[in-house]
C-alpha cells in the first residue's frame, strides 16, 4: 500500500486524460495500486486498503465494478493511443491472438462453463468420489498483444459470453474466432502499418483470415490437421505432403533470445541474453500450395529433429501464411514469438492476479479485467517514458528496455517509497505538518476501528 495516492509517478497525468469524475479516479487509481502492489491473494479488500490515507470499505469496490455507467467507461481506449504516439520506430507490429481461462466455483456464477469430462465412471471408481465437491468452472477470455517495433506490448481483451448468458442478457454470442477477428479489425493502427497477426491452431479460421484480408494484414498459424488442398475430389490432406520426407531440402534456424532481428520484441531478460544462452535450433522446409477454402499460401514445415528417417508426423509442425514473401527462416522466428503472448498471460495472473476475483455477476469481472489492462498498459506507458528521457545513461536504458511486469512493479514501488520518504521529511520540518501525518494515519484505519485517542 501507499501513504497518498500522489506519490504513485505519472499514474494521476496518466488519467487525467481519460476525463473521469474525481471520485472514479481515485476509485480507479486504487485499483491500478492494488493491481501493483498487492502482497496476498489480490481481491476487494487488499484494493480498499490499496492507499493508507483513504481506506474504504470492500463494498465499494464491487458497487462501482457493477455500475452500468462504469463499464461504459473507455478506460483503454485513450492510454492505448498515447502509448502508440510514443513509438517512434518504424517497422512491423505483430499481433498475437490467444484465450485464456480463469478458474471458478459457484453454481450460481454467471458465464461460466465446464471444460472437464463429466461422463459417470464405471462402478469401480466410484467409492473414490463419494464426497461432494463444487464444481469447478471457468470465464475465458479472447484477448490480443500488439507488440510494436521497439518492444511496447499494448494488451487488447474480449470476453467469451456463453450462448445461455447471451439469451438471457439478449446479447449476439461470438466464437473465440470471432472474438479474435473483431480485435483485428478495431486494430487503432493506420492503413498503411504492416502487421504480423499470430495464433494457434485454434484461430486457423475463415472469420480471421478474412478480417486479416480486409486490413491487408499478414499471417501465420498452424494448419489445422483437417485441412486439405485444393483440386478435384478426393482431395488429400496437407499432412499428407509429409510422406515422402527424401525430397526435402532442409534449412536449419537457429533462434536465440538474446540475439536476431527480432530481439526487441522478445525483451529477453539480461541472464537469457548472454553469449552463454543456448539457441534453439530449427529444420524447415517450404513449399507454395493452394489449399482448400484458403487460397495460394505458403506452407513451412518445422521440426526440431534433423533425421527425418526416425521423425514421425507428430515431430513436424505445419506453418501457414498468406506472405509469399518471408522466407522460411522468417516464418519460423516469427512464430516462435507467439510464446510473448503466453508470457503475458503469466504476468497477469502471477505478477497482478488477474484471475484471484471472486464475483457472481458477470459484468464486476467485465471490469476487473479492464482494470486489470490498465494497470498493464500503465507500467508499459511507465517504461515508455523513461526510456524517452534524454538524461538516461546506457546502463539505465538497457535496463529499462529489459524490464516486464515483474520488474516494473518493483521500480514503481520503489519509485513510491522514495517519494513519501520525501513527503515525510517535509512534513516532519513544522508542527502542521506533524498534524496532517497524524490525521493521515488515523484514517489508514476503517472508522469503525479508529481508536478514540
Amino acid at each position: 500500500m501507499v501513504m497518498v495516492v500522489d506519490l504513485v509517478p505519472g499514474l494521476k497525468r496518466l488519467l487525467s486524460g481519460l476525463m473521469l469524475k474525481m471520485a472514479v479516479q481515485l476509485m480507479v487509481q486504487r485499483m491500478v495500486i492494488a493491481f501493483i502492489l498487492h502482497r496476498r491473494r489480490m481481491s476487494c479488500l487488499q484494493s480498499a486498503g490499496a492507499v493508507r490515507s483513504d481506506v474504504r470499505h470492500r463494498a465499494q469496490i464491487g458497487r462501482m465494478l457493477a455500475r452500468p455507467s462504469f463499464r461504459r467507461l473507455d478506460l483503454t481506449g485513450e492510454v492505448r493511443r498515447q502509448l502508440l504516439a510514443l513509438e517512434a520506430q518504424t517497422g512491423l507490429f505483430l499481433f498475437v491472438i490467444d484465450a485464456t481461462l480463469s478458474s471458478q466455483a459457484g453454481d450460481t456464477t454467471e458465464n461460466t462453463f465446464s471444460t472437464g469430462n463429466r461422463r459417470r465412471r464405471p462402478c469401480r471408481g466410484r467409492r473414490y468420489s463419494q464426497q461432494k465437491h463444487a464444481k469447478k468452472k471457468c470465464h475465458s477470455f479472447t484477448m490480443g498483444l500488439l507488440i510494436t517495433p521497439s518492444g511496447i506490448r499494448i494488451p487488447f481483451a474480449k470476453p467469451y459470453l456463453t450462448r445461455e448468458y447471451c439469451r438471457t442478457k439478449n446479447l449476439v454470442h461470438q466464437t473465440t474466432a470471432q472474438a479474435a477477428a473483431a480485435m483485428i479489425r478495431e486494430l487503432p493502427l493506420p492503413s498503411e502499418a504492416r502487421v504480423m497477426v499470430l495464433g494457434d491452431a485454434a484461430y486457423d479460421a475463415a472469420d480471421v483470415q478474412v478480417a486479416c484480408n480486409e486490413r491487408g494484414y499478414s499471417w501465420i498459424v498452424p494448419c489445422n490437421p483437417e485441412r486439405v488442398l485444393a483440386g478435384p475430389k478426393p482431395r488429400p490432406k496437407v499432412r499428407s505432403l509429409l510422406q515422402d520426407w527424401s525430397k526435402w531440402s532442409l534449412r536449419t534456424v537457429q533462434v536465440a533470445p538474446g540475439q536476431g532481428a527480432y530481439v526487441a520484441y522478445r525483451r529477453p531478460s539480461l541472464h537469457r541474453a548472454g553469449p552463454k544462452a543456448k539457441p534453439r535450433t530449427y529444420y524447415v522446409h517450404a513449399e507454395r500450395r493452394v489449399v482448400q477454402s484458403v487460397g495460394d499460401v505458403q506452407l513451412v514445415f518445422s521440426t526440431t529433429t534433423k533425421n527425418l528417417v526416425k521423425a514421425t508426423p507428430n515431430d513436424v509442425k505445419i506453418l501457414m501464411t498468406n506472405d509469399h514473401r518471408l522466407r522460411p527462416r522468417e516464418v519460423a522466428e516469427l512464430y516462435a514469438l507467439r510464446w510473448q503472448i503466453e508470457l503475458f498471460f503469466k504476468e497477469l495472473k502471477s505478477t497482478l492476479g488477474f484471475h484471484q476475483y471472486r464475483f457472481q455477476k458477470f459484468e464486476c469481472v467485465q471490469s476487473w479485467c479492464e482494470l486489470t489492462l490498465l494497470t498493464f498498459l500503465y507500467l508499459e506507458h511507465y517504461r515508455a517514458r523513461q526510456l524517452a528521457r534524454r538524461d538516461l545513461d546506457e546502463k539505465a536504458r538497457r535496463w529499462w528496455t529489459r524490464q516486464r511486469a515483474y520488474g516494473l512493479c518493483g521500480a514503481v514501488q520503489q519509485a513510491a517509497e522514495q517519494g513519501e520518504l520525501r513527503y515525510l521529511a517535509q512534513r516532519l520540518e513544522t508542527p502542521g505538518g506533524i498534524r496532517k501525518l497524524k490525521r493521515l494515519l488515523q484514517r489508514s484505519c476503517p472508522e469503525e476501528y479508529r481508536a478514540a485517542l
